[in-house]
């Protein structure tokens, strides 16, 4: 498994749909990608499924897989290559510094598709949709932009739910039980490995999209924000 990880590792830095760790991308993702159509991230990618999924269905838009895990980016920046998927790219960095590859409004839309719910109350701000990385997003979203989460976790979804209420976000779409709902559009029909795993152990997925408020409060506002959880996670 280690050299076959190494093989992977190596034939990354080839790849020419994957940039690891890059300079001088921000505003210029038009020129790496060669057109001028909008910006998807699936952040958190893994394998890339989401990312793939949605490049197929709009072949007039460009999606980009970030992760910090080579072994897996390679899984799906192999796939499209195959597969000739032009408009699919990946980038491996921390999500924490994403701002530093995009620049203000060069993001159409974030998808975050079964990230690791961080479920210890300590781990609140790991969460990839805590206020901590909503204002990052802040930062590279369109003004019309918005934010999609899919999971199985139920806690994760609740835990987004009251951060789009306590930080003014616009809830767009709330659906507790995706497959439940015969009206779902081909976007959320896309299914990860993650995903059939269902390693919540809930037999439910849960999908949030909303949009950020034009101000974003600062981060002075989550130890209130904390505090909150703390006492609403005790009276659960």
């Amino acid at each position: 498994m280690a050299q076959k990880k190494l093989e992977r590792f190596a034939e990354l830095k080839h790849m020419p749909n994957v940039l690891q760790y890059p300079q001088n991308t921000a505003g210029n993702w038009k020129i790496f990608l060669k057109n001028e159509n909008p910006i998807t991230l699936e952040l958190a990618c893994g394998k890339g499924e989401y990312a793939i999924g949605l490049a197929q269905l709009h072949q007039n838009k460009n999606f980009i897989g970030v992760d910090i895990k080579g072994n897996r980016i390679w899984v799906g920046a192999k796939k499209a290559l195959q597969n000739n998927f032009s408009n699919v790219a990946f980038l491996r960095i921390q999500i924490d510094s994403i701002t530093e590859y995009f620049s203000p409004g060069e993001v159409d839309a974030v998808w975050i598709t079964f990230p690791d719910p961080q479920l210890r109350t300590g781990k609140a701000k790991k969460r990839l949709t805590h206020p901590k990385f909503l204002r990052l997003y802040k930062e590279i979203l369109d003004k019309n932009g918005c934010v999609h989460l899919k999971t199985d976790s139920p806690d994760l979804y609740q835990f987004t739910k009251l951060v789009i209420q306590q930080y003014g976000c616009n809830l767009l779409e709330d659906i507790s039980d995706v497959y439940q709902n015969e009206t779902i559009g081909e976007e959320l029909k896309i299914k990860t490995h993650y995903e059939t795993l269902d390693i919540a152990g809930s037999n439910r997925i849960h999908y949030l999209k909303f949009s950020l408020p034009e101000i974003f409060p600062d981060a002075a506002t989550d130890k209130l924000f904390q505090q909150y959880l703390k006492e609403h996670e005790q009276a659960s």
